[in-house]
């Protein structure tokens, strides 16, 4: 349920990006604001966990689930081809692997889904 609203929320924040006055690039801009704040919130979910603050953690990692759940939104499954193909299957395995990091508390599980997005997000930074 809370990984449910987390989507909305995310999926708020993208309709609002999209129908506001970013400019040009704006759709780029928001797939890096999405990036970017899944980052902090694995950083903040694997700081809950090593301080054994549960709710926090969960919450965090709840929140991380949402944005993936925008990054999916924002996939253009009819025009993308295999690459969004590709991307739809690492995101759903995100989603599985931060399932696992908080039934587990594993921070190594954070880490790998980390630097699985943060290698995206490099390549999504240099097509700007």
């Amino acid at each position: 349920m809370i990984a449910t609203a987390n989507r909305r929320a995310a999926n708020h924040y993208v309709d609002v990006l999209h129908n506001s006055s970013l400019g040009e690039d704006s759709p780029h801009r928001l797939i890096q604001m999405l990036m970017e704040g899944f980052l902090v919130r694995i950083n903040s979910a694997k700081g809950a966990m090593l301080h054994g603050e549960i709710e926090a953690k969960s919450r965090y990692i709840s929140n991380a689930m949402g944005i993936v759940g925008g990054l999916i939104d924002g996939l253009d499954m009819e025009h993308g081809g295999e690459l969004s193909a590709n991307l739809y299957s690492l995101y759903e395995y995100i989603n599985f692997r931060l399932l696992e990091a908080n039934s587990k508390n594993s921070v190594e599980i954070l880490d790998e889904v980390a630097g699985l997005l943060r290698n995206i997000k490099e390549a999504w930074d240099a097509i700007g």
